[in-house]
């Protein structure tokens, strides 16, 4: 099957940034760097990409210097068949630590986090743990899944039914369009919904999305527990960072037990919760995160 280029010239009302690429080992590493200063490095998880912190990087990059990369597979990097790239959270963490080496950003950068860029974020962090002055956490996790937790049945349907999933994932996409519906409270725009999409718009650019959904770490026969393992027991190396949390209440992914368990590893954390939110928060409620992590920001110095 032929893959089709990737468009968005419709759509840079909403994504005007300058493209910049990495070569790791022949594949394209796409990322965003826009303005000066401190870093603010931004890791997104699966099925979005770069441009769901756009409101960020808009309100941001005045002050900061906002990295923003896109994960193999995703957004406007390379997207590979699994012959050529392994796609699991080694791979991910191994791609952003060589991203940041190439940028040769100092002891003060700043993680802010969704989704599965916890974990891959966390784990660089775990790696290099002088280098982080700053966490902030949107709707993630690091940890293993906490014990009262379930995984919802799509999960379970993509990392057992093989083909039927594939098929469903690949072939129609149904992940990356039902996360449209089924992760934001208020909906989204037209041309949101085509920009969060965008990127995965046939069959070979879509392995990503699946990928990632079959890494999931749960149990110690899964290819990423020992990693995820690891994160977890070094999150204690974060105690004395300044932390924000800023929580979609209405997430069908992580619930309220990620929230409950970021909570008590890091009482000191600054935490909000959003009723009107869901998994994409930072799309619900851009209003009021924005001004909380720019407070935050101040509040905390480098």
């Amino acid at each position: 099957m032929k893959k089709i280029p990737v468009d968005i010239s419709d759509l840079r009302h909403l994504y005007p940034y300058e493209s910049h690429y990495l070569n790791l080992n022949g594949l394209k590493y796409h990322y965003l760097d826009e303005g000066q200063g401190e870093p603010l490095v931004m890791v997104h998880g699966n099925p979005t990409w770069s441009f769901y912190f756009r409101e960020l990087i808009n309100s941001l990059s005045p002050q900061f210097r906002t990295i923003v990369p896109d994960h193999i597979g995703c957004g406007l990097s390379d997207k590979p068949d699994s012959g050529t790239y392994g796609f699991g959270l080694e791979n991910r963490v191994d791609d952003l630590e060589m991203l940041l080496d190439h940028l040769d950003l100092d002891d003060s950068v700043t993680l802010i986090l969704h989704d599965w860029g916890g974990m891959i974020g966390m784990a660089y962090a775990v790696r290099h743990p002088d280098r982080i002055r700053r966490l902030i956490l949107l709707n993630t996790y690091a940890f293993l899944p906490p014990p009262d937790y379930r995984v919802p049945l799509s999960g379970h349907f993509i990392r057992r039914a093989g083909p039927l999933a594939s098929l469903a994932i690949l072939g129609f996409n149904l992940f990356s369009f039902g996360a449209l519906y089924l992760a934001s409270r208020k909906g989204l725009a037209k041309d949101v919904k085509k920009g969060l999409t965008a990127p995965y718009n046939c069959w070979n650019h879509r392995m990503a999305v699946l990928r990632f959904v079959q890494d999931i770490p749960l149990s110690p026969k899964d290819a990423s527990y020992s990693l995820a393992k690891t994160i977890d027991d070094n999150l204690a190396l974060f105690s004395g960072t300044p932390i924000l949390i800023c929580w979609g209440e209405h997430d069908f992914v992580f619930n309220h037990n990620f929230f409950d368990e970021w909570q008590r590893r890091f009482p000191k954390a600054e935490a909000h919760r959003f009723s009107d939110a869901g998994h994409y928060v930072l799309e619900d409620v851009p209003e009021k995160i924005v001004p909380l992590i720019q407070d935050f920001l101040q509040r905390n110095p480098r």
